[in-house]
């Protein structure tokens, strides 16, 4: 009657406890009551950083009961309603004494545990006063319970009153040590090292895969609060967040095999998710509102599943039924499908699709342009400063260790890149891109790439000649990674309108970029394509991306890749490159036009946004190509289908481009029916799009 699985999707300290059915069979309810007392039990044996003797305490009294628990089993198969009801209100209260020692011993919450350890202490007390008041009113004289049995339970009764579950003094000091170490944070002072290792020994994390589970916790609570209007907890939770990464980066000296763990785990579930998803439709994923990937569904009282963004508009707008059977509906209560939003997250994963959540993150991560609280802030300012000192006089494994610090600090913190910014790492991790220790390598240019989403940063790369040195390691970096990362870093260098034309100025970027979609990789294909989009915006790289043979390439993806993303953006760099003519006459050179009427036509490679890519690179082969890429496209009844479905199907951009090119291809035939015995186009298909 209760999942046991640790961390099974539930907020902590959290007690969803579950009240047995009304019609339940007496055995049914014994054997799940003494089941759970089993369960509580078996936490004897597990690691409690805080409420120690609490804890112990509550197991010892579990203890106490079970055997009165079995007797009335073996003795009753049949039991009064007293007692059934009193048997069900303890079921409901074992259920939540489990899940407080699920998560007193759970992984990864241990200092938060600690700071509640007062209140976790008063949660103990009222759920033994519950115990004691629901056995003071059991009705011994409709059981048969022998003497020994009785006394168990009165003894119980009288211990779950007197008992002290109180606020443990080692408990009480190590939470002051924890907030006189917040103190000297928000006034920028270093804390004695002492205190920090007091700490973490006390709790039992020392490993840095210990301490990152701490952070990532702090970090997804902190999330959850800030969808709270009170916001209460966020300054707490986000002191606790500071104080933990501080630990991670100071405490540790050598990491662990976490990451290096984690790969062949991911390697398997991946091959899981792929056998699960292949047997799944995609088209299922997609809100039937808007029509896109959802990223936060919900279940209507209909049975039916939108975006929540989407029918909350619709909902909003007056409407009270169902888009999907126009049945009314009485509520508009939404709850979330954790279910489908799982799946639709490893479907983006295995397929290499940005996440449909990725809009929703993105909304999340504006709440990191601020530390959350003045320790949080102390604490990471403090710790730039000693990451930098690392880089500049550490030796190798210090240098490496401090990089892969920053590359994990910036990875979604926009506070932490003004502070590392601020502190003058870039251009001590520009130096570390020529090390010979690939790991080095890897782990400076991926912290630049994070550093490279700060505006600030990339004026400071390309003034300490930084793009030499990033192309450097994009034409001959150690390992494919670190190659993968610069041409995701030139992305973000190339949104400055001053830098685009000075990458392409540097002779390797372009033809290394190329060279990296031959790669093949998923990922390499992906960053090098983002990065030729990004420098398309300067019109002098036109002409260099044309000459470093690109076309032919971009051509063979949209024949062979069934990545949606990948065609969406060899799609958006074909429509910039057939803007001019000469481009025009490479694509028609390469046969890209009848792959791109194949694609138009095609659903389940293309997204909304390629499509609208596609619209506008016909546009424009018509425009530039001449009558003959004209007299083509007329040719092709599946085309116009694709055009005329645009007009209502599409985005706003590609309702015009598909209007557009309607006309000029309607406008042709009309200028050349008089040669043709047969019409391709039914004449009843035109319509005048203005």
């Amino acid at each position: 009657m209760i999942r046991t699985e640790n961390g099974s999707g539930r907020r902590i300290l959290n007690f969803p406890a579950v009240h047995p059915c009304v019609n339940i069979a007496s055995s049914t309810l014994l054997s799940s009551l003494i089941n759970l007392s089993n369960e509580i039990s078996k936490f004897q044996h597990k690691f409690f950083s805080s409420n120690k003797r609490n804890a112990k305490n509550a197991i010892r009294l579990i203890h106490l009961l079970q055997p009165f628990l079995h007797e009335i089993r073996e003795n009753h198969s049949n039991l009064p309603a007293p007692v059934t009801i009193c048997f069900s209100e303890l079921h409901v209260i074992f259920q939540k004494l489990f899940f407080l020692m699920e998560d007193l011993t759970r992984e990864g919450v241990q200092l938060f545990m600690l700071m509640e350890s007062g209140r976790v202490a008063n949660m103990f007390r009222v759920l033994f006063r519950s115990i004691a008041t629901e056995l003071d009113v059991f009705a011994f004289d409709s059981v048969y319970v022998c003497v020994e049995g009785k006394e168990d339970v009165l003894l119980l009764m009288k211990q779950a009153r007197e008992g002290r579950f109180d606020f443990e003094v080692d408990d009480e000091e190590t939470v002051m040590c924890v907030m006189n170490v917040l103190n000297l944070f928000e006034k920028r002072i270093v804390p004695n090292k002492f205190d920090l290792k007091k700490v973490l020994d006390y709790i039992g994390v020392c490993e840095w895969s210990e301490i990152n589970k701490e952070v990532k916790f702090l970090d997804s609570e902190i999330g959850f609060e800030w969808l709270n209007d009170e916001k209460r907890k966020v300054e707490f939770l986000s002191s606790l967040m500071g104080l933990m990464s501080y630990c991670r980066c100071v405490m540790v000296e050598v990491l662990d095999c976490e990451e290096e763990g984690k790969s062949s785990k991911k390697f398997d579930s991946r091959k899981e998710s792929q056998m699960i998803l292949s047997c799944l439709n995609s088209d299922d994923f997609r809100c039937p509102i808007s029509l896109e990937m959802m990223s936060d569904p919900v279940t209507i009282e209909t049975g039916h599943t939108y975006d929540r963004s989407s029918i909350l508009k619709w909902f909003r707008s007056g409407n009270t039924t169902c888009p999907k059977t126009g049945k009314s509906v009485s509520s508009i209560e939404m709850v979330p499908n954790l279910v489908l939003r799982k799946l639709i997250q490893q479907y983006c994963n295995v397929n290499g699709i940005p996440s449909g959540d990725s809009g929703r993150r993105s909304r999340d991560i504006t709440r990191t342009a601020e530390p959350g609280s003045e320790a949080a802030g102390g604490a990471m300012k403090l710790l730039a400063d000693f990451l930098c000192e690392s880089l500049d006089n550490g030796n190798v494994e210090q240098k490496n260790h401090a990089a892969f610090e920053i590359r994990v600090l910036t990875k979604t913190s926009i506070f932490s890149r003004s502070c590392l910014v601020e502190a003058g790492s870039v251009p001590l991790l520009l130096l570390l891109l020529a090390s010979s220790d690939s790991s080095a390598q890897e782990n400076s240019i991926a912290a630049l790439l994070n550093l490279s989403k700060y505006t600030k940063s990339r004026s400071e790369m390309v003034e300490n000649w930084g793009l030499e040195m990033i192309v450097g390691v994009l034409n001959k970096g150690i390992k494919i990674e670190a190659k993968q990362h610069a041409a995701a870093v030139l992305f973000y260098l190339a949104s400055n309108p001053d830098h685009g034309n000075l990458i392409g100025e540097e002779p390797e970027a372009i033809p290394s970029l190329i060279r990296l979609i031959k790669d093949g990789t998923d990922r390499s294909v992906k960053n090098s394509l983002v990065a030729i989009f990004g420098l398309l915006k300067h019109h002098e790289n036109h002409k260099r991306i044309l000459a470093a043979q690109a076309i032919p390439l971009l051509v063979n993806i949209l024949k062979a890749s069934q990545k949606e993303h990948l065609v969406t953006d060899t799609l958006a760099i074909l429509a910039t490159l057939a803007e001019k003519s000469d481009g025009t006459s490479e694509i028609l050179r390469f046969g890209a036009l009848h792959v791109a009427v194949e694609v138009m036509s095609s659903s389940s490679t293309t997204s909304r946004l390629g499509k609208e890519h596609c619209v506008s690179l016909l546009l424009s082969l018509s425009i530039n190509g001449g009558e003959n890429v004209v007299a083509h496209l007329v040719k092709s009844s599946s085309l116009m289908e694709s055009l005329y479905s645009q007009l209502s199907e599409g985005t706003c951009r590609a309702s015009k481009k598909a209007s557009s090119l309607i006309r000029v291809l309607h406008d042709f035939y009309e200028r050349s029916s008089s040669n043709y015995k047969a019409s391709v186009i039914p004449r009843e298909q035109f319509i005048h799009v203005w």
